[in-house]
This record gives C-alpha cells, structure tokens and sequence, in this order.
C-alpha cells in the first residue's frame, strides 16, 4: 500500500511501513506549495535582501557572512560537502528508508523554500531502492546536519550510495535508475542537512521492535512461572484494577493467557515469589508505558516542521529552533532506563531459575548432577549482558560540546541515545532466549501440565533446541533461541489460540 505524504500527520506505523519497502507519493497539493514557498524565496535571492539565513548568508558563526548571487550555486554545493563529516557504520537499508521518509515528509510540509525537484528526487529514490551511504556516527542531534549531508550529496549526483556489494558513487547509480540529480541553488545546502530524520527514523525503528519484544517478554516471564512453580496471584484483576498503569494491565492479561490451563491454577507452592518475579507485571508494564509516551511525543514532532528558518509562501521569513528535540529524547532516555530494569528482571529471573533452593529443582536445571554442569556458567553471559545494559542505559544526550565559537553550544546527542537504545534491544533479545531456554529446560524437567500458550511455545523452542540431557556447547543453543524469538515464531505459536498481545 503506497504511503502518500502532504495529506496530514503520520505516525510511526508509517515510518516503519516505508522502512520497510512500502512506495511512497506526495500529494500535488504538497508539491504546490513546496514551489510556491521556493518562488518566494528566489525573489528575496535576486534582491539580494533582507538577509536571511543561509540562503544569502552563512550559516552558523558564519551568518554574519554574505553570499552573493554569484556563488550561490558553488557555496551550497560545498555547503553539502564540507558537512559530510559523519562516521561508519552506515544505516542499514531501512534505517536510510526512514531517513529519507522522513526527510521527504519534513519537505512536503512546505517550510523549507528547497527547489522542488528535490522533493520529487527523494521520493524517486525510495521507490527505486537507491540508499544513500548514511554515516550513523558525527551528529550532535541538534538536526543531523553531519549525516544528511551525505544524504544531499547523493541528490547532487556526488557521494556514495549503498547495495549488496558496498558503497557506490551516488552518479552511477543515478543514472541507471534513469534519474537526474540536481545541482544545489539558493538555501538548498542548508535546506537539504536541517533535519532530525535520522534520529526520527532509528526512533521509529526502536518503538516498532521493542513493542515486538514486549510481548515476548511477557511469554517468558510466563514459562518462567510455569518452571519456577510460581505464584499466579500477581496476575489477579481485582488487584491489578487499582493500579493506574495501562501497560501492567495488558502484560497481566497476557500472561494469563499464556497460562490458561497451567497446573500453577491448582495452587502456588510458595506464599510469595522473589521481587524479580512477583513485580514482573509491574516491571513489564512500565516499560510498555513508557514506551506509549515516546511513540506520543515522537508522533508529535515527526509531524512538526524543522526547518531553521521557516519560509511562507508571502514570503515570511522566520528564525526558529524548532529543530530542538528535546521533548522527545528525553522521552527515550527514560525508556532507556525502563528498558534496564526489564533487562535486570529478566537477568534475575533467570538465575532464580537455577537455584534449587528456590525451585525444587536440580541446581543449574542439571538433569543429571554426576556428569554435567548443565546451566551453571551461562549466569556469566547474563551478568555481562545486564552490565552491558546498565551503561548503556545512562543519560548521553547532555554530552555535547559547545561548538562553531560557541554558536551552537548545545545539542541531543539523537542518534547515539538511539545507537544506545538499539543495543539495549540488542542485548534484550538474547537475554529473553536465555530465560527461555531456563523456562523451557525447567517446564520439561517438572513434567507437569501446563499452559496452552505456553505449552506451544514449548513445543516451538524444541523444534529448534532439544532439551539439555548432557553438557554441550550452549552458545549454539542460545544462537538458535535468538533466531526462534527474532522470526517471532514462539510469540505467534503462544497466541495464536487468542489473538493477545498489546
């Protein structure tokens, strides 16, 4: 389904749409007034006044420079270059996808006075697949002027773009694809780097899959009840109806009916479970609550011009900030933090799985105590992954120096709190595979009867793992329990009786 830009807000879920390979229009009402703001702003451009930034001046402790009608065309064109200062990696495929979406969805808006057949360009390179060479690496946040640079670059038929055998000069590609780039006129520099769109794009990214891992979350924890001998009545409605999260409701319900059925129905063996299992749900849920405030914020300015300055069509011209992300960063810096405490949990959740004294079980889930050591030295993999996590989790987005003579003295740090973000889900996704691999190991060594979600995900995981009856090498175990939670194939198994998961 094409996703048509310049007919109002969009959300994440078409970010990550267009990420993924859905065509992409902008309505001509859009490229209307993208022409009628660029035609206002080419009359100031042939007066030569009133100044406006970047467009007859310089830009940043250089606006107090004048460029003159004359290298209008040299000056924006080494404006592109001089700005291609960002690092490797490069942004996968679909991080550039949502780059470019956004970019392109930030232009329709009509703000920005580029020459449209830039507007025109971008979306003919998302539809033919040619991705510019997007370093991940060199922007403060405060718009990602080090790596759109290289975005612009490409439109201007110089630079690099990306396919299955590397980097690319961007004109070669250009012109197989039977497309002509476009020489950077008046303002177009400037108006080609001011954005957040990377940022945006990898946030978008980072929502969509960790809402995925959420319910995941939520069938592990379940099959760590059902090996653990666990406690349900954390899981009680009448209990969970007085507390204000959203999110605790929704794990809670998950979680119950993952284990419609289970033996643990009968009776708990234990009055109460540790913390790390009986404030599961609170935990769980206060990470899918912060994770709904992020998706609201970052909704709000996706849809927000970020242009600096702003163009009208009268040909109003207005400084702003509203490039500023702050309100939404500061959004995924707490679920950063939120993130660390379901990373703990899980970490914790699954060493009490291997404590005896807790389950009743043979220490370490060993099936057989006089010849194997069975889960006993993969707790160190889980400490490292936690101590990861934690760092990981910390505060970057104040970590900006004052920077063009103290012009542009602060900044979000954008893409490294999503580089960090990225990681953490990164880390999360093996740690949840270990946890299920304990559940797992635990639920067939009790040989009880149990849940209907949780009992097919069981059966799932097998497909894949056997169950541990000897020593053998775990890292290929935990490599296949990542591919079994990255194809979603245990989550789908688990619901697929009742459709849950929120």
């Amino acid at each position: 389904m094409t996703v048509t830009l310049g007919e109002g807000p969009i959300g994440v879920e078409q970010v990550v749409a267009a990420a993924f390979g859905e065509p992409v229009s902008v309505s001509g009402e859009a490229l209307a007034r993208c022409r009628a703001v660029w035609k206002a702003l080419m009359d100031i451009a042939d007066r030569g006044n009133p100044k406006v930034y970047g467009l007859n001046t310089g830009v940043g402790i250089n606006k107090d420079q004048t460029v003159t009608r004359e290298s209008y065309g040299v000056y924006n064109l080494n404006m592109l270059k001089v700005h291609c200062v960002g690092l490797s990696p490069y942004a996968s495929a679909e991080e550039a996808r949502g780059t470019m979406f956004l970019k392109l969805h930030h232009l329709a808006m009509g703000y920005t006075g580029i020459t449209p057949g830039y507007v025109e360009l971008l979306r003919e390179m998302l539809n033919r697949g040619i991705y510019p060479a997007i370093p991940l690496r060199g922007s403060v946040g405060e718009a990602d002027i080090t790596s759109l640079s290289h975005l612009g670059l490409v439109m201007a038929g110089e630079g690099f773009v990306m396919d299955t055998q590397g980097l690319r000069p961007a004109g070669e590609a250009l012109r197989e694809a039977g497309l002509q780039p476009i020489k950077p006129g008046p303002k177009d520099g400037l108006g080609l780097v001011t954005s957040n769109a990377l940022g945006e794009a990898l946030g978008c990214l980072a929502l969509h899959r960790a809402k995925s891992l959420m319910d995941l979350a939520d069938l592990s924890y379940a099959m760590t009840l059902e090996g653990f001998h666990g406690n349900l009545s954390p899981l009680d409605e009448r209990a969970l109806a007085l507390h204000p999260s959203k999110g605790v409701k929704v794990t809670a319900s998950n979680a119950r009916r993952f284990l419609t059925g289970s033996y643990l129905e009968g009776g708990a063996k234990s009055l109460q479970d540790p913390l790390s299992i009986r404030c599961s749900p609170m935990v769980h849920g206060a990470v899918r609550d912060a994770l709904n405030a992020a998706e609201e914020a970052l909704t709000g300015y996706i849809n927000t011009p970020d242009d600096n300055p702003l163009a009208f069509e009268d040909g109003t011209v207005i400084p702003c900030a509203l490039f500023e992300p702050l309100g939404w960063v500061l959004e995924f810096e707490k679920l950063k933090a939120a993130l660390c405490h379901l990373s703990q949990t899980v970490a914790r959740r699954t060493l009490r799985l291997g404590s005896d004294r807790f389950t009743g079980l043979p220490r370490f889930l060993n099936p057989c105590t006089s010849m194997c050591h069975a889960f006993g030295v993969i707790q160190k993999t889980v400490s490292y992954l936690q101590a990861e996590n934690r760092h990981l989790s910390n505060p970057c987005s104040f970590d900006v120096e004052s920077l063009s003579e103290d012009q542009e003295d602060r900044g979000c740090n954008t893409p490294m709190v999503m580089d960090h973000l990225k990681r953490m889900l990164d880390n999360l996704e093996v740690m949840l595979a270990i946890e299920i691999l304990h559940g797992a190991q635990a639920m067939d060594m009790r040989g009880a009867s149990y849940g209907r979600g949780t009992s097919r995900a069981l059966g799932k995981l097998r497909e894949r793992v056997p169950f541990m009856d000897e020593d053998r090498d775990l890292s290929l175990d935990v490599a296949r329990a990542v591919e079994a939670v990255r194809s979603g194939e245990l989550i789908e198994a688990a619901r697929s009786p009742w459709g849950c998961g929120g």
